[in-house]
């Protein structure tokens, strides 16, 4: 087993650490005085696997040797990182609202298509350049993109004035929970699997996580009885519930919901009279042809009885679907049967940080506003386009088929999203010496994956799982020449630990 350089450099940190406290015995910010809430917040998918694994990175790069040709990282949804290329029309837009002195030049306005040049025109003409802060709720004609987008998607009308523009939909998630959570009696409602955005703020904010469980034998859908027992269990406890989150399609399980459900769903949220916060950031990466995307907003709105009383934030963000801009940090959130003073208060809290970055509100509307049949860039940005939809399709399928294939490994469709999680039959003679370590029996599987062949994915326990199961979640980013290296070096390295453990 490889000694991770992450080790040495905790040991060097701690004496620095004692030699720091012992000459400046009343720091200001020692760990024992900062917000105990912060300190235990977790947030899976950025913790010591990756440090870990940036480590491996780090050595491979000064020549060091490893038993792997290089690390492969699977344990966040960022597709650019791992080889995807950005689209050509957002970046060529992009590139002329940031440096608008090129448009000044003939001979690059002549070289690049004209619909480009006119989309960067109309985001400029909209707002003060790259350089100065927009309104509080972003950049109007960017809004004005999102409420056509939204309109032809679902076919209700939206108010403008209901979308604000975020720094990704984490920025708008966070908000929504700030407002929501006064104290710990505040129950927010979250699938278990979850994304861990949500946990940590839940944590970070002193709410109280009431987790209900999807339903992994059925391909892990989301039904009212698993909601039912786990809102009789928080009231039991004298929790109120404020708000159910919902991902769809889901993450880290990739399932997708049927109209269907989403209507038991909202009636059921009626009933409780709870907010519904709808993480929709995957809505494009839906493969299973025989599924298709519904927005909660389409559904509520096809409801009567309920259409204008249940209340509903809807989140997107420039990270996901096909586009996979994650560094932009662009995003959107739409308010629907809220309370007038409560969007006051929603603007408010966004104002305070002035506005979301510019770059990307330029991206989303790039995102939701894309070139149609008959424009310059159209056929170029739908071939860019598909390649990359289609080459996910297949590597989803194909990440599955193999994941299947190991021994003591099941793992339901990825329908939709970006990743696969599947679970694992540890053997008895893992579980015992995992827990002599006391370490979680999928955490140290994670980390040996990692030492052994480069491949960093993140343990279940980070997201939730059912006590006794173990689980890990890896997306199916890496580019499609890869997959079946990445692939073998995960078969080789489980044949080996359950010949060992077995």
């Amino acid at each position: 087993m490889i000694r991770s350089r992450g080790l040495r450099a905790s040991i060097c940190l701690s004496a620095a650490r004692t030699r720091f406290y012992s000459a400046s015995p009343f720091a200001a910010l020692s760990p024992e005085q900062i917000n105990p809430k912060i300190s235990k917040m977790e947030y899976a998918v950025r913790g010591q696997l990756v440090l870990n694994a940036q480590d491996h990175i780090k050595a491979i790069k000064s020549g060091e040797e490893r038993p792997f040709p290089d690390v492969v990282l699977c344990n966040i949804g960022n597709p650019q990182s791992v080889g995807q290329q950005p689209l050509t029309f957002p970046r060529q837009v992009l590139a002329l609202c940031t440096c608008p002195s090129l448009m000044d030049d003939p001979a690059i306005v002549a070289a690049l298509p004209a619909d480009v040049v006119a989309r960067a025109k109309r985001i400029l003409g909209g707002c003060h350049g790259m350089g100065a802060y927009s309104e509080s709720k972003g950049i109007e004609v960017v809004r004005d993109s999102v409420k056509a987008y939204i309109e032809t998607r679902d076919g209700y009308p939206t108010d403008v004035e209901d979308i604000f523009l975020t720094n990704g939909a984490s920025e708008g998630v966070k908000t929504l929970l700030t407002m929501l959570v006064c104290d710990s009696s505040d129950g927010v409602m979250i699938p278990i699997p979850q994304y861990p955005l949500y946990s940590a703020a839940i944590t970070a904010l002193g709410g109280s996580q009431v987790s209900y469980f999807l339903d992994e034998a059925n391909g892990w859908t989301l039904s009212t009885e698993c909601l039912d027992a786990a809102a009789a269990k928080a009231k039991a406890e004298g929790i109120k519930l404020r708000t159910l989150c919902v991902i769809n399609p889901g993450n880290p399980t990739g399932q997708v919901m049927t109209e269907e459900n989403i209507k038991e769903v909202i009636a059921w949220a009626a009933k409780e009279g709870v907010l519904i916060m709808a993480d929709e950031v995957y809505q494009t990466n839906v493969y299973d042809p025989t599924m298709k995307f519904h927005s909660f907003k389409k559904v509520l709105r096809s409801m009567p009885d309920l259409a204008e009383t249940v209340e509903l934030v809807s989140f997107h963000s420039t990270s996901k679907g096909i586009i996979g801009e994650c560094g932009m940090r662009g995003g959107y959130l739409e308010l629907v049967n809220i309370h007038p003073d409560t969007k006051e208060q929603v603007y408010k809290s966004l104002s305070v940080n002035l506005c979301s970055n510019l770059p990307g509100q330029v991206m989303t509307d790039l995102m939701v506003n894309e070139p149609q049949p008959g424009d310059p860039s159209y056929e170029s940005y739908r071939a860019e386009f598909d390649t990359i939809f289609e080459s996910l399709q297949r590597r989803a399928k194909k990440l599955v088929e193999g994941l299947n294939a190991l021994d003591g490994v099941t793992c339901n469709q990825t329908s939709g999203a970006m990743y696969a999680f599947p679970q694992i039959s540890m053997p008895a003679k893992w579980l015992e010496h995992c827990s002599k370590k006391g370490v979680p029996a999928d955490t140290q599987y994670c980390l040996d994956l990692l030492d052994a062949t480069g491949i960093c994915v993140v343990p279940g326990s980070g997201f939730g799982q059912v006590d006794g199961t173990w689980h890990f979640r890896t997306t199916f980013l890496p580019q499609e020449d890869q997959m079946d290296a990445v692939s073998e070096r995960l078969a080789t390295f489980h044949s080996k630990f359950m010949s060992d453990f077995a």
